[in-house]
């Protein structure tokens, strides 16, 4: 027990000698999460786009018509543009240069009133600094009043005073910095595609900007170019870019108010599903906000106000919802905000509430005038919203009706599902299993305490196709949300899944390939929230088992190299007198319940690959490419990307 003494002393000890008081950027270094979300691979890559987004913001100001990116053989990176070039006289506050005083003080720039920018896309204004300080060493050129001025750094530490080292007749900036492994201990090796994605977002979201990415790493060479000059409606066209359009070019709309600009790109494609992606300042608003929030309410009554004026629906008639006439439509939305308020740390979600009513105003006067100027568009699109109307109704009806014969309800589980006896999701699995041969083994092989097993006939239905009311009187379809506990579309949460790792475990041929897909397919579109959980897994049955005499000695997994792989295993047991031979697993049916649990389900041995989705717009694509009417692009993709990852869990 502490008496009064000790809480007295204990006291005193706290006073200003225990305050601690970091200099400079000595904060980012002891804390770098704070400032770029993580220092895994995600925080690794977020240095590229703080840098990135001072060149974005020069072309924003209309200044920058070009920005490059250069991973470097080092795993450095180079970020140059041809606009303006920071400024190089004397910054008053600091009595230093100002690009120095860019790149070692934080929250210094062009970003906070001072006049610089209008619109910026980095929201916190500490990019160049806290680059500087994660990184081993940076330097910065900048061509500007006929000169260049270099300055190096290291760890956002000045080592020279800004001097000129050559004359120029351009103007821009160049930043080269090198990440600093004790920061980012997992990795400082830069990923080419996923900076790709963002680059070639970036172009889409700022029309007529060149930005291009060149990977100078030995045997690792490209480079990718980009420049769309029909901006975002060349985006929602390069989604669209297999699917059955309604119409050929996409509905542009562009209006300022009060300073904030709006634009939107959408088209209608014959399909059920609808891709809504939004941005503010060029960032990613993934959790939508008040921009979507005005655009959604805007496209409702526009297209109900056009319906009844033109007796397409009669004044009777019930209006669409917004649902309906959301239906088969790829929008983006992108808006220009001199003052964007985030919420949360993420930054996906705008909160400004004014963006509302803007977004709504500009966007029904811009999409009013089209419709009326298009009708026969116009037709085809108030249509759709009906037809996806009577679906709904007709999927209504089909959910009671399922309900009340025991379909989504938790209480009743499906018949064929054999359940385990834990009640902990964290700790439970669940096996989709294809047929019931295989799922036979997999009841008798697996681990009932957290072990799950539902098998399925054949293959689903095709979801990317169907509608509601078609999905919904699937059996198969309605197995898997029960024995989930989810509930599904509207009434979906993911908090009530019965299991935090759903497994795929099909045959390791062409048709367990595509009951995979068909499954997947259908998680992306009506269970996405598990997919995003990281709750999606897909087995990995062995192809081969190298057997000697009646013992198995090795599986061999299947991949890009398993031919290399069973030959050397049949080398390896091939000595001596034994005669290794072969045997071919063409389905899980094959397998006795021993051999499906040591290879396949047992946590200790398996492999199984974890199914993510980090870009929303690409998956959306590619989906509708493999389970679309469209042959072609389907065979093509399939030729490109038949290659499977695997890791342990």
């Amino acid at each position: 027990m502490v008496d009064a003494k000790d809480k007295k002393q204990n006291a005193q000890e706290y006073d200003a000698s225990q305050i601690q008081v970091l200099e400079g950027l000595e904060a980012v270094r002891m804390r770098p999460g704070m400032y770029i979300g993580s220092t895994s691979k995600e925080g690794l890559h977020h240095l590229v786009w703080e840098i990135v987004d001072n060149s974005i913001d020069e072309a924003l100001a209309g200044f920058a018509k070009h920005v490059q990116v250069f991973i470097e053989p080092d795993d450095s990176i180079t970020v140059t543009d041809d606009g303006r070039g920071i400024p190089v006289d004397i910054q008053e506050k600091t009595g230093r240069p100002a690009v120095e005083t860019v790149f070692t003080v934080l929250h210094a720039g062009g970003k906070f009133g001072g006049g610089g920018y209008k619109v910026s896309g980095g929201l916190h204004g500490v990019g160049s600094s806290v680059v500087n300080a994660l990184s081993t060493q940076l330097d910065v050129k900048v061509y500007k009043n006929g000169q260049v001025y270099y300055q190096e750094y290291k760890r956002g530490v000045v080592v020279a005073d800004l001097k000129v080292i050559d004359q120029t007749d351009r103007t821009g900036t160049t930043v080269h910095f090198t990440p600093d492994p004790e920061i980012f201990t997992e990795t400082t090796i830069y990923d080419f595609d996923k900076l790709n994605k963002r680059i070639q977002e970036l172009a889409f979201l700022n029309r007529g900007l060149a930005i291009s990415l060149e990977d100078k790493r030995e045997g690792q060479e490209q480079r990718k170019d980009y420049l769309y000059e029909g901006g975002i409606a060349s985006y929602v066209s390069y989604i669209n870019e297999n699917k059955d359009l309604l119409f050929e070019e996409p509905i542009y709309t562009e209006g300022e108010l009060d300073g904030i600009t709006v634009e939107v790109a959408m088209q209608y494609t014959g399909g059920f599903h609808s891709t809504l992606m939004s941005f503010a300042n060029n960032i990613h608003t993934h959790e939508g906000g008040t921009h979507e929030q005005g655009f959604r309410t805007a496209l409702t009554r526009v297209i109900n106000d056009y319906a009844k004026k033109n007796k397409i629906l009669k004044e009777k008639d019930e209006n669409l919802t917004g649902d309906d006439v959301r239906e088969g439509l790829t929008a983006v939305i992108s808006v220009k905000h001199p003052n964007p308020q985030f919420e949360g740390q993420t930054k996906t979600k705008l909160g400004n509430s004014e963006v509302v009513k803007i977004t709504n105003r500009l966007f029904a006067e811009a999409f009013t005038t089209f419709l009326l100027e298009n009708p026969q568009i116009a037709k085809r699109i108030v249509e759709k919203g009906i037809l996806a109307s009577k679906a709904r109704i007709a999927a209504k009806r089909a959910r009671e009706v399922t309900r009340k014969k025991s379909g989504l309800e938790i209480s009743n589980l499906p018949g064929k599902l054999a359940d385990c006896s834990s009640n902990d999701p964290e700790q439970t699995e669940l096996f989709i299993v294809e047929g019931d041969s295989a799922g036979g083994s997999a009841k008798s092989g697996r681990n009932r305490e957290f072990q799950a097993i539902l098998p399925i006939r054949g293959k689903i239905l095709n979801v990317e196709k169907a509608s509601m009311d078609k999905i919904l009187a699937n059996e198969e379809i309605r197995s898997l949300f029960t024995a989930m506990g989810t509930g599904f579309a509207d009434d979906f949460e993911v908090a009530k899944a019965r299991y935090h790792k759903l497994v795929i475990m099909t045959d390791a041929d062409v048709d367990g390939a595509h009951i995979r897909t068909l499954l997947l397919t259908l998680i992306y579109r009506y269970m996405r929230p598990v997919l995003e959980a990281g709750y999606v897994y897909i087995a990995q049955p062995p192809i081969y088992g190298v057997k000697v005499g009646s013992e198995i000695k090795e599986y061999i997994q299947p991949g890009p190299n398993q031919e290399q792989e069973l030959q050397a295993a049949l080398e390896r047991y091939g000595t001596g007198r034994s005669k290794p031979t072969v045997q071919r697993y063409k389905g899980l049916g094959e397998m006795d319940d021993h051999q499906l649990w040591e290879t396949t389900m047992n946590p200790e041995h398996r492999l199984m690959a974890r199914v993510s989705v980090d870009d929303a717009a690409e998956a959306d694509r590619v989906f509708d490419m493999l389970m679309g009417d469209r042959v072609e692009p389907r065979r093509e993709f399939i030729e490109a990307n038949a290659v499977y990852s695997t890791l342990d869990v």
